[in-house]
């Protein structure tokens, strides 16, 4: 359940408040309706854990989830998976443990909005988040089966800069995967490990890269890598030279 202002979600340190410690905004919009309280807004979250052990519980696609280290074919200069790139082998590098068992899985999470309903002309809009799984071969990785919906983020309107409210119980299981992992039985092996997972990309549009990464894409510090150090000319000064 979400605060009616997107204020913060009752989860957690939250997860017994009756009343927004932001904006005093109650948590229900009726009480005890059918016996039931009815709250403003409900965000759904899908835990990722269990889904990412589930992978390890099909002979096929457990081996798959080893393809980039034991089947990838590496050719210099050609790019043809993630693996091929230099964040994957400097990642590699920083973090040897965790990249010394190829199931370790590297994730990369999307989101943008869409409009649920058949009239266009609507402005009500849901973000879905979505984790890619970039240890299987590029012909899996983006197939539906294998595309994680972590989050549904309900509208009316954008979740704007706020992402971070909607996305804390995604980060939570993120850490613990990343500092702990989880206990997963490996079909292809017949053994148990400890499976762990490490987020290293993000796919999106520029305005909902605004969103995830905190910074406005907009104005004349525009770049969410150069931040404040971006360099701009306006183009009334361009033409003038």
């Amino acid at each position: 359940m979400i605060c009616k202002n997107d204020c913060i979600i009752y989860w957690g340190e939250n997860e017994h408040q009756v009343i927004c410690p932001t904006c005093d905004e109650p948590r229900w919009i009726t009480q005890n309706v059918n016996g039931r309280n009815v709250p403003h807004k409900i965000l759904r979250y899908f835990p990722i854990k269990p889904r990412l052990q589930r992978l390890f519980l099909n002979k096929d696609v457990a081996e798959g989830m080893r393809w980039h280290k034991e089947k990838r074919v590496e050719e210099d200069n050609i790019l043809r998976h993630p693996a091929d790139g230099l964040a994957w082998k400097e990642f590699d590098k920083l973090h040897s443990s965790f990249s010394s068992d190829p199931r370790s899985v590297r994730l990369a999470l999307s989101s943008d909005g869409f409009t649920p309903y058949s009239n266009l002309s609507s402005t009500y809009s849901m973000w879905p988040v979505l984790l890619v799984n970039y240890n299987l071969p590029p012909w899996r990785s983006m197939k539906q089966p294998f595309i994680i919906l972590s989050l549904l983020i309900p509208g009316p309107k954008s979740p704007g800069n706020e992402i971070d409210v909607f996305l804390q119980p995604l980060i939570t299981d993120l850490r613990e995967l990343w500092q702990d992992g989880v206990e997963t039985f490996d079909a292809s092996t017949g053994s148990m490990f400890q499976l762990h997972a490490a987020l290293l990309w993000t796919i999106s549009d520029f305005p909902a890269y605004a969103n995830l990464s905190g910074w406005s894409t907009k104005g004349k510090l525009a770049c969410p890598v150069c931040c404040g150090d971006t360099c701009l000319l306006y183009t009334s000064d361009a033409a003038d030279e």
